[in-house]
């Protein structure tokens, strides 16, 4: 058998991606301009399956016999078998449309869970993507194979939070194709920040007739004081020429806030926590494909959004402007405010049996938000009505080169691949905490640089998937970053899958992963302020209070994944798998508790961010896919996956990485009604949540918050109608038993009870085709 034969049989379409990281290297500059020479005369990047079938629509001369020869295959897509890997198509996201924010739809897949990325509590309705307990900052996001980094211009607060909703929004629904979920060790090519796992959502392409499509959305929630959603978009897509196509989407939408009294008699305390915020959402993108030949593509893209805040009177902590932020919120006020402008340039070719990609992109986001306290008991607190801007440019240039070979009689698919890039921050209202308490910081940079920090980055890697008979796909791979502050790292790996019978295959990986400090992290001129209260109960206040301080000599947070599991895939469409995932996680990096030094005066203490020796993740992953009617069950079909996690602690501490459920279940039944109707029932169990029995500082906690979140299950239920070609409509109850989760406390005063589970609601969508 071919190797592409061997991979068209094996391997699910995909999109192909490599994150960019970068550095000012001489060598690596080098090999760059190397790189773009090369794409000028030679494909650049691996052909994929939806690429190909965009362009042989495109070109609607090509027969089917030239379009089967165009399928490209990379070693991504062998990473994407691993068990680790789940994908939500287009057909899912129509049938189970989210109101607002993907992760509504992401976190029903195995070892997917919400969550913030401690155990404080602090902004607990801002949950954001968890795969298998490793956070969400350890979560990339890629929008067709491009990281998404906005978040990263948003500060992080002592406690390793972010006031962020995540980068999981910046695509409307409707445009998907499909959501590609990675985890484990096949995610570690991806490089820094994907020790956790790989958010994939993969966007529509161009195709060879003109089409396009309206689509509305409607959500209403049964409790007045629940934010409803609606939502409007627009795509078209079609030539403009024989080799020339384009394709455009728009969109806007609107989540209200919840009411600001929502949590009131679930809490105690003058001020109840807050409810979920709201969000106003504006889309666009467009996209120019140029098929310059057979096998050279080249696409230019550019996208601009936004994303404004509906004020919901959150805070960081218990203190701090309770009277203005109740105005604020009353007012349904914005506060913060995100622009994301996005370009790229992107050439893939064939050449032979060999592919190449080659992308340069650039990301802009301006994060426009009223002043927040930086100290004490108002931190994260609005703080009056100035308005400051942060400001994050990325720039990326990554490529890959995949070569099939056989050696000795087997064969061999190399992987060779670059990626440089260039992160800079300017944050000076960030900086602006006065360091001059208890006589000052010694060392301390007058001017905080004006707030700005940078870092250059850059890597190579090599993978080698080899077919050893008809039952063996053993990957090997190795990684090399440099990064411009902290230096070189290594991330090697091994995958490997074994058919052991017909329907059988066990598959198992060790990567070792890693994760960059970021820009507020490393850099001295940042600086928390406690003023005495927040201490560390065994290093109290000597008068002048406490500091927290970045530090330029951190160390990248590292993991060794293992995972290793059996799968059972029939022709009958029968399928079921279990994995065991074990990740063992040094210098995960967290404020520090032991003081590194004193004020000038002596009467300050100066901490810092450090890394915390040891933490381990482990637990099952399972899922089970039984056809109930049909052919392998197109009729009637039931799904269910299974998340259960064994530990998730750091060892220095004792203390949980983040609150998560000890386990979930995600069922659903599938039915194809008719061939225009086709109904789904979902189901979700969440096991006990307990939260951390220490604080930041490692003081122990007594008491409420000690509390645990007990199990609790949501269930929904929905439907869509295609009442012809162009028309269709769908309809559905979110949360159909009104099952209702408040939280409890502003941060962890209350336990687990950090964050709202809203009540019934009720969907509408409609989708006009043109």
């Amino acid at each position: 058998m071919s190797i592409q034969a061997r991979l068209r049989a094996r391997a699910a379409p995909h999109s192909t991606r490599s994150v960019a990281s970068p550095a000012r290297r001489p060598l690596v500059m080098a090999l760059a301009a190397a790189w773009i020479a090369l794409g000028a005369t030679t494909p650049v990047f691996a052909q994929t399956v939806s690429d190909d079938d965009a362009r042989s629509t495109a070109n609607e001369d090509k027969d089917d016999a030239e379009a089967l020869q165009a399928v490209r295959v990379t070693a991504a897509e062998i990473a994407r078998q691993a068990l680790g890997t789940s994908t939500i198509t287009a057909d899912d996201i129509a049938r189970r449309p989210p109101a607002n924010d993907l992760s509504e739809l992401l976190r029903t897949m195995p070892g997917v869970n919400l969550t913030g990325n401690s155990a404080s509590g602090q902004y607990g309705n801002n949950r954001q993507i968890d795969l298998r307990g490793m956070g969400p900052e350890n979560t990339l996001v890629l929008v067709d194979g491009k990281a998404i980094g906005s978040r990263n211009a948003i500060r992080m607060g002592r406690s390793g939070e972010r006031n962020t909703r995540g980068d999981t929004n910046w695509v409307p629904a409707e445009m998907i194709e499909r959501i590609e979920v990675l985890r484990g060790p096949a995610a570690a090519r991806y490089g820094s920040g994907a020790s956790g796992g790989v958010i994939n959502i993969v966007t529509k392409r161009p195709t060879g007739e003109f089409k396009g499509s309206a689509n509305l959305y409607m959500l209403s929630p049964q409790h007045d004081e629940e934010g409803g959603s609606e939502r409007a978009g627009v795509q078209m897509s079609g030539p403009i020429s024989e080799n020339l196509s384009f394709r455009f989407y728009g969109n806007a939408s609107k989540t209200e806030a919840d009411a600001l009294d929502l949590n009131a008699d679930y809490a105690t305390g003058v001020t109840p926590p807050a409810g979920r915020e709201g969000v106003r959402n504006k889309d666009a993108n467009a996209l120019v494909r140029w098929d310059l030949h057979d096998d050279h593509v080249v696409e230019f893209e550019g996208g601009m959004s936004r994303q404004g805040n509906i004020y919901a009177g959150d805070r960081a902590v218990s203190g701090g402007g309770s009277d203005l932020l109740t105005e604020l919120a009353n007012a349904g006020a914005e506060t913060n405010v995100m622009l994301r402008n996005t370009a790229s340039v992107t050439h893939r070719g064939q050449y032979g049996e060999m592919s190449s990609r080659l992308t340069l992109s650039g990301e802009a986001t301006n994060n426009k938000r009223l002043n927040e306290g930086l100290a004490g008991s108002s931190e994260g607190s609005i703080s009056g009505g100035v308005w400051s801007t942060s400001r994050l440019r990325n720039t990326a240039l990554d490529g890959e080169l995949n070569v099939p070979t056989t050696l000795a009689g087997t064969s061999h698919i190399w992987t060779f691949g670059f990626e440089v890039a260039d992160n800079r921050l300017e944050d000076p209202f960030s900086v602006s905490q006065t360091g001059g308490n208890g006589g000052g910081i010694g060392g301390l940079d007058p001017d905080r640089a004006g707030g700005k920090a940078d870092a250059q980055t850059a890597a190579l890697y090599v993978e080698d998937n080899l077919y050893a008979g008809d039952d063996w796909i053993i990957t090997p791979g190795l990684r090399a970053d440099h990064h411009s502050q902290f230096g070189n790292n290594l991330s090697p790996s091994l995958n490997v899958q074994y058919r052991f019978a017909e329907d059988w295959m066990v598959k198992g990986g060790v990567a070792r992963a890693f994760k960059a400090p970021n820009l507020y992290q490393s850099n001295p001129n940042y600086l928390y302020y406690t003023m005495g209260n927040g201490c560390p109960n065994s290093f109290p206040s000597m008068g002048a209070g406490c500091y927290v301080q970045g530090n330029a000599n951190l160390d990248a947070e590292t993991s060794v994944n293992k995972e290793i599991g059996v799968e059972w895939a029939p022709a009958s469409g029968h399928h079921a798998s279990l994995t065991y995932f074990h990740n063992d996680y040094d210098n995960k990096i967290s404020a520090g508790y032991v003081p590194i030094g004193v004020t000038i005066g002596g009467t300050g203490r100066i901490f810092e961010w450090e890394n915390a020796p040891k933490a381990v993740v482990q637990g099952f992953e399972g899922n089970f896919v039984i056809p109930l009617l049909g052919d392998a069950g197109d009729v009637l079909k039931w799904n269910t996956n299974v998340t259960y996690m064994i530990e998730n602690e750091n060892k220095t501490t004792g203390q949980p990485l983040s609150v998560i459920p000890e386990y979930t279940v995600n069922t659903s039944l599938d039915w194809q009604a008719t061939a225009k109707l086709s109904l789904l029932l979902t189901g979700t169990f969440y096991g006990d949540q307990e939260p951390a029995s220490a604080n930041i500082n490692n003081d122990p906690l007594t008491g409420d918050y000690l509390s645990t979140r007990g199990p609790y299950s949501i269930w929904g239920v929905s439907g869509r109608y295609r009442i012809n070609e162009k028309l269709s409509i769908g309809a559905g109850v979110n949360n159909l038993a009104d099952k209702r989760l408040f939280r409890e406390a502003n941060s962890n005063a209350s336990g687990a009870a950090t964050y709202n589970e809203p009540g019934r609601a009720y969907f509408a969508s409609l989708n006009v085709g043109f």
